[in-house]
């Protein structure tokens, strides 16, 4: 259980506050309620009554996508205890804020999700920003794991209840090919952010999404139209754009190292690690269902019967090593993508993202082998 919000001290012997890419040493963040209100050189005084310590500290590390974890998957348990369980679950690998997702379903079945994170909000549990909704808006040629029986075009019906949810944030993730002109706009205008992905999308429908405020793509390189000699498809539109942002899945299997690499140098401060995580992580269970279909955890790996990846059994600490290993990131800008970025692609950078006075007090705390040790949350530390 986290401590109370009177909880007031963390010390750090390296702190990355978020804008600079330089650690400062042996450092306090104070704190009361929510806010941080200060950060300054840790005396004596406040190390002999600091509530937490650690050997690194960072603004929190935000998931953006993650469909379940702590034996609880969002799909099947679309409640507030469901989703407490996975924020839970979240924080073992340092995540202190989430964007629990729903995959593809039945109908309008994401109303549920939708309802549940909104009473999770009301309720207080620690660390939802809102829901990322994958599908059912995507491209059937592209579907990936999600139900093809389940994936349609976004209706009138859903436009009216989308632009009008009072969740918190709402990432959307859909195929722009798939959906009328117009339909991302009216998205973008009521404040959701919208994400191409499980798309076939050409270049030119990709420019029509942007103008109409397409702001990125979700887990870049999977389930979308790849880069051809003449055709730049998703992944090359994205790559060649100067403001969208991309999350990616750094486990070593949905993404090849050099293809990480060349995303990092393309979309320098732009690329958001996410886990895509599904019910094993921090869980006991080693399989389960997606509409029938069977997921298995073998190792690292979730893959369906045929072995097409199934979502990712990643935490976010390991994603950082896992980016730090494979393209030699140094560890400022790779606890940036964990951290900072995925805020500025939701567009809350004006409240979180940042230790300074003023910000959200959302921290993560990390020992030198980058393993998460702590979190603190909205002002409570776990």
């Amino acid at each position: 259980m986290p401590t109370d919000l009177s909880t007031k001290l963390i010390i750090g012997e390296a702190l990355y506050d978020g804008v600079s890419f330089e650690p400062k040493q042996n450092m306090a963040v104070e704190f009361s309620g929510r806010f941080i209100t200060d950060v300054r050189p840790a005396s004596f005084a406040d190390t002999t009554g600091a509530s937490a310590r650690a050997e690194i500290i960072c603004p929190g590390f935000v998931d953006i996508q993650i469909n379940g974890a702590n034996d609880v998957q969002f799909n099947d348990s679309p409640t507030v205890e469901g989703i407490a369980a996975i924020a839970k679950g979240a924080r073992k690998g340092g995540t202190t804020h989430i964007l629990p997702t729903y995959i593809t379903d039945r109908a309008t079945s994401y109303e549920t999700a939708i309802a549940a994170v909104a009473n999770a909000r009301a309720n207080n549990v620690s660390g939802v920003l809102g829901i990322h909704l994958e599908g059912p808006f995507i491209s059937p040629v592209r579907a990936g794991v999600h139900p093809p029986d389940c994936i349609r075009a976004i209706q009138e019906k859903d436009l009216e209840l989308l632009t009008q949810s009072t969740c918190g944030v709402r990432l959307i993730t859909l195929a722009p090919e798939e959906a009328q002109v117009g339909a991302i706009h009216r998205l973008t205008q009521s404040g959701a952010v919208v994400f191409a992905g499980h798309s076939a999308a050409s270049y030119d429908e990709m420019n029509i999404a942007i103008s109409e405020g397409l702001k990125g793509a979700t887990h870049l390189y999977n389930a979308m139209s790849q880069i051809t000699v003449r055709e730049p498809g998703v992944v090359g539109s994205v790559l060649g754009s100067n403001d969208l942002y991309a999350g990616v899945i750094a486990d070593g299997l949905h993404v090849h190292p050099t293809n990480l690499q060349i995303a990092k140098n393309a979309l320098a401060g732009r690329l958001c690690l996410v886990t895509d995580a599904m019910m094993t992580l921090a869980g006991n269970k080693t399989s389960f269902d997606i509409h029938g279909n069977k997921i298995h955890l073998s190792g690292k790996q979730l893959s369906d019967t045929t072995g097409r990846l199934a979502g990712a059994h990643l935490a976010m600490d390991e994603a950082v090593r896992n980016m730090m290993s494979f393209c030699n990131t140094s560890l400022a800008e790779t606890l940036y993508m964990a951290s900072v970025a995925p805020i500025k692609a939701i567009g809350l950078s004006d409240m979180m993202g940042r230790l300074a006075p003023g910000y959200i007090a959302s921290m993560t705390l990390l020992d030198n082998q980058i393993n998460a040790v702590a979190t603190v949350v909205d002002g409570r530390v776990f």
